[in-house]
Order: C-alpha cells, then structure tokens, then sequence
C-alpha cells in the first residue's frame, strides 16, 4: 500500500483547520443579499488593494474596505477561502467547491469563472504573473492554470511531487485499471496550502505532509526542498533575504533564500500559525487560539491573544492600518 494511503487525517490547510463543509453552491439570491453581521462573520483572507482593502470568507461574502467596511454582492455563496490582487484592479478569489470569481475594478463586482460541485475540492490559493496567466492550488493537488484571464482553466497533475511509492503504485495501476487510476491519482497528493513568488521569481509551494517545493518555470514543474518536519504548512512569507513558512502546531522555519537549510523559530505558544504580515521590518504572525505573535531579531513574543476565536489572515492598507480576519471577522488591534 503506498504512503500516502496510510497517511494521518490532518487540516486541510486554512480552509478546513476551522471550519464546517462547504455550503452548497447553487446560486441562491436570497443567501447572496447584503448581510447586516457579514463583517462578524467567518474571513478567512484580506488583500490590500491600492488604497483599500478587501475580505472574503463564509457564503461567498465580499467586503471591501476604504472609509468603513462595506459588503458587495457576490455571485456565489460558496465559501470563499483566498484573494489576490495583481494590481489596483484586477484580483480573483478562490474557494470551496473549486470556485474561482473575478473582479476588474478593485472588488467592487465580481463574475464567476469557475466553480464545480463534482470536484468535491476546495482551492486554497491563486496566484498571477500576468493579466492573463495564473494557478489556483488547493485540497488533495488540485491545480489549474489559466492563460487568459481566467476564461478558461486547465487542471494539472504534479506528479513529481508524489512519495516515490506512490508514483510506483499509479503506475501499475494504470496498466490494469484505467478508472482506478484516475480516482486514485485524485487522493493521492497532499494538499497544496500555499503558493508565493520569491524574490528570484522562483514560486514556493506549501503544503500538507511537509510540502515545501520552488518551481523556476511558474509551476510548471516543481522540485522538492530538503525539509525535516512532516507537518502541515498553512503559509509562507519572505523578509528581506529570508523565506519563512509556517503551520501546524505552532512551528515556524526560516531559510536564506537559497533554501539551503532550515532553521526552526521557538514560539511561546503551540497554536497553529495561519498567516504573516511584514511592518516596519517586524515580522507578524496570526493564528488559532487568538493568537498575535511578533518576530523581531528571531525572538517571538505574544503581542495579543483573542480568546474564543482563530486569526485566519492579516493584511495593511497604504496608511498603515492593520487589520485582522478570522473565525469572528474582522478587527484591529487597539494600541
């Protein structure tokens, strides 16, 4: 039996670490209205866009942010779990049952471009070079590439990045059983949590299983990095010449940009840390249990802890608020 078939259940990165299944993605108009309590409800990512922000999180909500936060329609009430921005305009959010949606002015409308129930897979990330190049990662492997904008994605199978027995096992398997394959290639990878440019133009991927793997050919193919920890990575940040990722119970690894060797950083506390932020040359990390941590001169420190609630994603708009996402929305810390 391969590996990966006697692997532990563990988080589903950000998406299942907190969370309920999905809601159900058909198109409901009275679930998509403008809620009262959207900004207090689950948010799982904040991006900075220009001079705003935006939010997304549970039932496809969108809230962009400039004076006050302030809910837009969505057009899918599917749990939204990631956002990105490739410039002041056009951004994509990605989310449970394979859902990709679009905006072209900042956030304040979006279309769908994909969604699909029979997938049964959340994405967890999505990430462009371009206007019209980008992936969108997620549970159990799931990958698929744009090359015009999000009109049309294409899923790919890494393979290279399956255990030695597993690559063996899909193999033989395809010799004698053509529809087995296919069902079993579709469980057999871990989960992609992750995926962030380095400053080379090399792209990191974290993941489930102690997944850290670069790409040099926007992820076309992917090498595995040397990483003694079989734990799940939720994140993964650069601070000036150094790479961090971060996860499961607490642990937190820096490498120089080479990715030579790793480094563990000793936290005060054992929750798992869910995203990261650079201010003012200080490294911030969120995370379950409320927690607020501080990295400075590789020491951490609790700046905060939020009882009854986990800190999902940290963003900061252009005059430097900060704000925080999480299990009960969103908030600043008050100084």
């Amino acid at each position: 039996m391969p590996v990966s078939m006697l692997r532990s259940v563990v988080a589903i990165g950000l998406s299942a670490c907190l969370y309920t299944a999905s809601v159900n993605a058909q198109f409901d108009p009275l679930s998509a209205q403008i809620q009262p309590l959207a900004q207090s409800s689950l948010l799982l990512d904040i991006a900075n866009v220009g001079d705003k922000l935006v939010a997304v999180g549970e039932r496809g909500h969108v809230l962009v942010f400039e004076q006050q936060w302030q809910q837009v329609s969505s057009p899918v009430v599917s749990q939204l779990t990631k956002v990105f921005f490739l410039d002041d305009k056009l951004g994509w959010a990605v989310g449970h049952d394979a859902t990709i949606i679009h905006t072209q002015d900042g956030g304040q409308t979006w279309s769908l471009q994909m969604q699909s129930t029979q997938l049964e897979k959340p994405f967890l990330d999505v990430r462009f070079f371009s206007a019209t190049h980008g992936v969108a990662i997620g549970a159990y492997g799931l990958f698929y590439r744009t090359k015009d904008g999000g009109q049309t994605w294409q899923d790919e199978f890494h393979q290279e990045l399956l255990f030695e027995e597993d690559v063996s096992y899909l193999n033989d398997l395809k010799l004698e059983d053509e529809q087995l394959y296919l069902s079993e290639r579709a469980a057999l990878l871990p989960h992609f949590n992750r995926i962030i440019s380095l400053e080379d133009n090399r792209l990191l991927l974290v993941g489930e299983l102690g997944l850290v793997a670069v790409s040099s050919d926007l992820g076309q193919t992917f090498d595995k990095v040397d990483f003694d920890y079989d734990g799940s990575m939720f994140n993964a940040i650069t601070l000036g010449d150094d790479v961090y990722v971060m996860g499961l119970r607490g642990h937190v690894f820096q490498a120089p940009a080479d990715l030579s060797y790793w480094q563990q950083i000793e936290l005060p506390v054992e929750s798992s840390i869910n995203s990261a932020l650079v201010h003012d040359g200080d490294l911030y990390l969120v995370g379950n249990a409320g927690m607020v941590l501080k990295i400075k001169d590789g020491k951490a420190e609790v700046v905060t802890r939020r009882q009854g609630e986990n800190v999902v994603a940290v963003a900061k708009n252009t005059q430097g608020e900060i704000w925080f996402a999480g299990s009960k929305g969103l908030f600043q810390l008050v100084k």
